[in-house]
This record gives structure tokens, sequence and C-alpha cells, in this order.
């Protein structure tokens, strides 16, 4: 799958291709089931945080066997069954396919007993939530933890993640329709921001002390409101960009100050040994249940056009995964 020009998704097009033997470092892989993010969306339209090299592909995540393996490459076999994880560009490389050459070192183990739908339904999410709230050791049992736009995959991936460490996530959606689901999925707290103060809520929930940790993928001008949700000595952690709008310093106009910054999965997964103990973390959460992919909707590959149009809707509630037919 490739796209020729930015743009909305009728720019996503299928062509057949040769495949190539893999070069060193690299696995050739069958695919089985694609995991979508919104980092896609955005490298699809020209807004990510680099720019693609058209024509491109594109993708993060899948769940797939391994064909074959390219030199100076140790720990795998023809047809073991693995999982595809964001540490790559996708000008290097790309999920979207029913075969696809990746980089050895973005790939782990799948077991057996882990669907290819729910294997790609979970890397992404889970990793991105431990290298902000696990990583660190800041999080601590007590906590107040609030996640914003939190009916995405990563937002309820951080519900699980606050729930093992024992903190209480305070979980915000725009409109009511989602709170029934959030509150199933782990949250202590629903905050409906389109109808409901949430510096108010915030206070009421946490007696006034306000939360440890902010974690938002949205930014712009709304971390304004989410600075007043903080504790004094707190933070506030921006890990996307779903506003476009310039996104201002809180601490610029604050006291007491809080601690600001931006954050990415890929501090995470381009650092080997980072993405080792990570890797060790998410997969014992998942061996043990304490971690479960919550996925939305399936689509064929042939249909990513409408995967990609469900994505930018903003109805889902967690994961959208592409599955391969062979």
């Amino acid at each position: 799958m490739t796209f020729d020009r930015t743009g909305g998704p009728e720019v996503l097009a299928l062509h057949q291709v040769d495949l190539l033997p893999p070069g060193p470092g690299e696995l050739l892989l069958k695919v089985e089931a694609i995991g979508l993010n919104r980092a896609e969306v955005m490298f699809r339209q020209g807004t990510y945080f680099y720019e693609p090299a058209l024509p491109s592909g594109l993708g993060y995540e899948a769940a797939g066997t391994v064909l074959e393996t390219g030199p100076g490459v140790t720990g795998f076999s023809h047809g073991d069954p693995v999982s595809v994880l964001p540490a790559f560009s996708q000008n290097d490389y790309g999920t979207y396919g029913d075969h696809i050459l990746v980089p050895s070192a973005a790939t782990v183990h799948r077991p057996a007993s882990r669907t290819p739908v729910d294997a790609a339904a979970s890397w992404m999410a889970h990793l991105t939530a431990y290298g902000a709230l696990v990583e660190d050791g800041r999080t601590r049992p007590g906590d107040h933890l609030l996640l914003t736009a939190a009916s995405g995959s990563v937002g309820l991936a951080a519900i699980q993640t606050a729930r093992r460490l024992g903190a209480v996530p305070i979980a915000t959606t725009r409109t009511a329709a989602k709170r029934r689901r959030l509150l199933d999925a782990g949250a202590a707290h629903v905050v409906v921001t389109d109808d409901e103060d949430l510096p108010e809520q915030v206070a009421e929930i946490t007696g006034g002390k306000g939360v440890h940790t902010v974690f938002d993928p949205v930014a712009g001008p709304g971390v304004d409101i989410l600075a007043r949700c903080v504790a004094p000595g707190g933070r506030l952690i921006v890990y996307g960009a779903l506003d476009p709008r310039p996104t201002p310093l809180p601490n610029a106009q604050r006291f007491p100050a809080l601690s600001t910054r931006t954050y990415a999965v890929f501090e995470v997964t381009t650092d080997p040994h980072r993405l080792a103990n990570a890797v060790a973390y998410v997969d014992s959460g998942l061996e043990t249940g304490v971690f479960h992919p919550v996925v939305d909707a399936t689509f064929d590959l042939t249909d990513i056009v409408e995967a990609h149009r469900h994505l930018e809707s903003g109805t889902h509630v967690g994961k959208i995964v592409v599955t391969v037919r062979h």
C-alpha cells in the first residue's frame, strides 16, 4: 500500500510489487493483521513531525509470521509468529501490506496464544503509556492521573497502566456517549468536557489537590486548562498534536510551577536497552491479562480507505485493526 500525494484517505492505494529479499538486519514477514494509529493519518496528510518521501508506504504496527531472515539476523526463524513495534521511520519501512520488510530490531516474538488482531492492537499503545507513566518511576500508588481523549487506544492503555501501578485514572471525553465505555475500561472517574468544567471536576475528585500527571495527546491552547488541574510539583506530558494550533507554555504564567514536556514513544523504541525493558513490562502485562487490547473494529486490507475514514471520525473506542487475507 502506498500514497503518492498527501491528503485524505482516498490517496491510499494498493499496488502489486515484487518481493525483495531481506537485507542485513531485516525480516521478510507474511502479514496477518495491522494496527492503525493516528500518527499514520497525520503522516498521510503531511502534518506529521516528519514529511513523507513520496511515493511512500506507511504503518508502524503489524502481526505476522517470518518468511525469511536477512544476513546477520539472529533469534528469528522461518515460521516464527511475531509482532512489529514502532521503532523506525515510515520513510524507511511500513506495515501496510500483505508481505513487508521490517528491521529485526523492531520485531518481537508473539506467543502462539496471542491472536494476530490482539497483537497488532497492543504495542504502540502500551509502549507509549509505559514510557510516559512507568519508566521514570514517578507514578506512585494513589496518584491521580488525568488522561485526556481517553477513548483512543493509548488512552485506554494508559488507564490499564495506571491501574497496574495502583494510580487513580481520571479519563476525559468530549461527549457523554463514551462515559460508560470508559468506566467499563477501568477509569475511576470520567469527565465529559462538553458538559462539565474540567478544573472544577478535578478539584472535587482530588479534594482540591490536583492531579500528579496529565497525559495529553491533544496539545493546542487547551493545555492552559489542563495546567489548572495539576498539583504543585506535578507534570503535564503532551504526546500528540490532535489540535494543530500553537501550544502555549503554561509554566510561564503559573505559580507554583509545574513540569511540562513533550513525549514520543520513539524515545523508548529507538534505544535498545529501554526498549528491552519496555517489551518485558508490556509482555508480562499482556500474558497475565492485566493489559488487554480494546479493538473497536476490524477492516480488510482492501478496505484500507474506509478504515482510515473510521479512524478519522473519532467515534471509535480503542484500536482499529486491518486484517489480511492470503
